[in-house]
Parts: structure tokens; C-alpha cells; sequence
């Protein structure tokens, strides 16, 4: 009875006891190196105040289906800028790096049914949401 039970004590308890690179710690290890490794992608937040151009603007999309953003501008050196996004529904998207300024907007529906149209001035700490409610 003795060795049955130092048999199964060996066989069930040891491994528990003992260190052995598991699934998870190779997952975390992992995830552990892929974010380190993609540090770099973060950029640094410009000053605001005296910046040409801001860092981001994101738009989130809550209608039932995608959309086309197309926004249109000048820069201060009036230079038109266009810039065109198509954001799946429920999600979000983001230009990065756009001058500051007024833009017109316009909010195309996967249709061509134009959705909404109007003036966007750009600002550092506005986020852009598209709601739509049912009548």
C-alpha cells in the first residue's frame, strides 16, 4: 500500500509542485513581448497650443450600417485638404495628423444617401459621434 500510494502521490501531486512552462505562461511571455515590441507605435502628444495640427480625429459610427465621412478643408497656408473615411458600423475610426481649421463635413450612407452635412471646427478634445434616431 505504501508504494501504490508514493506511486500516485509521484504521478498526481509532483507536477503541481514542480515548475514547468504551462500554455499560459507561454501566452503570457507572448503578450508580454508583443507589447514591448510594439511600443513604438505609441507617438507622443504634440502641444496643443501652439501645434499646426492635431493629433487625431476619430469618429465612432452607431448606425445600423457603414458610413463615408468626407471632410473638406484648408490649411492655414490654404491648401485644400480632403480626407475620406468609410467606418463599418459599430466601430471607430481615426486621421491622424490633420491641420487645424474648419471643415465642411458630409455623412454618406452605404445608399449614397447623403446622411448629415455641416461644419466640423477642429479641436483637440471633441470626438465626432454619429447617432441616429428613429422617428
Amino acid at each position: 500500500m505504501n508504494i501504490k500510494w508514493l506511486i500516485s502521490f509521484s504521478l498526481n501531486i509532483l507536477p503541481l509542485v514542480s515548475f514547468s512552462q504551462t500554455d499560459i505562461d507561454k501566452a503570457l511571455r507572448g503578450s508580454e513581448l508583443l507589447l514591448n515590441g510594439l511600443s513604438f507605435l505609441k507617438s507622443n502628444k504634440s502641444d496643443t497650443a501652439n501645434s499646426k495640427t492635431v493629433e487625431s480625429v476619430c469618429v465612432k459610427n452607431k448606425l445600423s450600417d457603414k458610413i463615408t465621412l468626407v471632410l473638406l478643408g484648408k490649411d492655414e497656408d490654404n491648401v485644400e485638404i480632403k480626407k475620406e473615411l468609410i467606418i463599418q458600423k459599430g466601430s471607430k475610426e481615426c486621421l491622424f495628423e490633420v491641420p487645424r481649421g474648419i471643415y465642411t463635413y458630409q455623412i454618406v450612407l452605404a445608399n449614397q444617401e447623403v446622411f448629415k452635412k455641416g461644419e466640423y471646427k477642429r479641436n483637440p478634445d471633441y470626438a465626432l459621434e454619429i447617432y441616429y434616431k428613429k422617428k
